[in-house]
């Protein structure tokens, strides 16, 4: 019997792992494949999770080759450009080092991570769960969080509401040398039609390219070659890149039905983080720090149910009001913003005016974005 089980070694399943093995308690981690790995992912983070990062996780990201960000760019599809500073700043470290790392840090804390192993089903039973896992038969926890991201069978099993609401987004990402093409330390986004694309350096002179495009994009152009060539390539500065830019893999990582739906905190009784929990709009750059951040917020909530300061209900409440203030805000700002972003005029009419009126421009940054929140505890 573990007193955690944790399905899912992304962002917000590793450093949950890592908090709620630090402090005691008996963890198992389920990860469906084997570390490293690349993920469908911007790889750009707010800085605002590098004092949780050291102080919670023993994890300082400049260690390990993250280049820090300062700069936004975002272009409409036509090229109007605008630049805006990013106060707080960011930094890019690629996922492939950064759940590699995590993951040491995971066993080194005596998280039992369990690699290439699939979870089948999780039942909730009377003194805990059961976790049927493919390799390892049974588990038993006294308590199980979801942190298995955007999308999964799990959600089906589990009859998650989320699941079966389709969406007409997919992801696509490569990793690209940029050539001269863009400057370092900018994160840029480049909007086309029916989607945009994130540039952003991470370590090793390498940079990430991320794009979120509707589904009928590829259905108008074939395949993601000839809808890279035919409508991204519309944008001059994506057309640039393209052109330029030498790109490292073989072929892109593609992920379909990419969704923006509200999604609850709990069915089941599984407790979810990160991306199971609700994903932002990838065009506001954090959900990377969302799920940092929401993992702390489950840590400290689960820690006082097994320190017996308070029931699972009344922790799970407090979970829930911690995630709301601290996300949904800019979820709704993501949401409000996606609705724009893609839209040939829309996405013009939005950089013109934030052009005309930067403070219009320095807003939104300041709401797609949160604080240092390593000291503020659930109430």
């Amino acid at each position: 019997m573990y007193d955690i089980g944790i399905v899912g070694g992304g962002l917000a399943g590793l450093s949950s792992a890592i908090q709620l093995s630090r402090a005691g308690l008996n963890v198992v981690l389920i990860e469906k494949k084997a570390y490293p790995f690349h993920r469908v992912c911007g790889e750009y983070i707010s800085m605002e999770v590098v004092p949780f990062l050291n102080a919670e996780l023993g994890f300082d990201p400049f260690e390990h080759g993250a280049v820090e960000l300062t700069r936004l760019q975002v272009s409409s599809p036509k090229g109007t450009l605008i630049e805006l500073p990013l106060d707080l700043g960011g930094f890019g470290l690629s996922r492939y080092k950064m759940d590699q790392v995590l993951r040491d840090l995971a066993i080194e804390y005596g998280v039992n991570v369990l690699e290439k192993t699939n979870v089948l089903d999780i039942q909730q039973q009377k003194r805990g769960y059961s976790i049927q896992t493919n390799k390892n038969g049974e588990l038993q926890a006294k308590l199980v969080i979801g942190a298995f991201g955007k999308r999964s069978n799990l959600d089906r099993s589990l009859k998650r509401a989320s699941f079966y609401n389709r969406s007409p987004y997919i992801g696509v990402k490569h990793h690209i040398r940029i050539n001269g093409c863009m400057d370092d330390d900018v994160i840029a986004l480049h909007n086309f039609k029916d989607g945009y694309c994130g540039i952003s350096r991470v370590e090793e002179d390498v940079f990430c390219l991320c794009y979120l495009s509707h589904r009928k994009n590829i259905k108008q152009s074939g395949n993601i070659p000839k809808l890279e060539h035919s409508i991204l390539k519309r944008n001059p500065y994506l057309d640039a890149i393209f052109n330029k830019a030498e790109f490292l893999w073989d072929k892109p990582l593609v992920i379909n039905e990419i969704s923006f739906d509200r999604k609850q905190l709990r069915e089941n009784g599984v407790w979810f983080v990160g991306d199971s929990s609700g994903m932002i709009a990838p065009l506001c750059g954090n959900g990377m720090a969302m799920a940092l951040h929401g993992s702390y917020l489950l840590s400290q909530a689960v820690l006082r149910v097994f320190d017996n300061n308070i029931s699972a209900k009344e922790a799970f409440m407090a979970y829930r009001k911690g995630w709301q203030q601290a996300f949904a805000a800019r979820l709704n700002v993501g949401r409000n913003i996606q609705k724009m972003f893609g839209d040939v005029i829309l996405s013009e009419l939005l950089i013109g005016t934030a052009k005309t009126f930067p403070m219009i421009g320095k807003q939104l940054v300041k709401l797609t974005h949160g604080k240092d929140f390593l000291k503020k505890n659930i109430q």
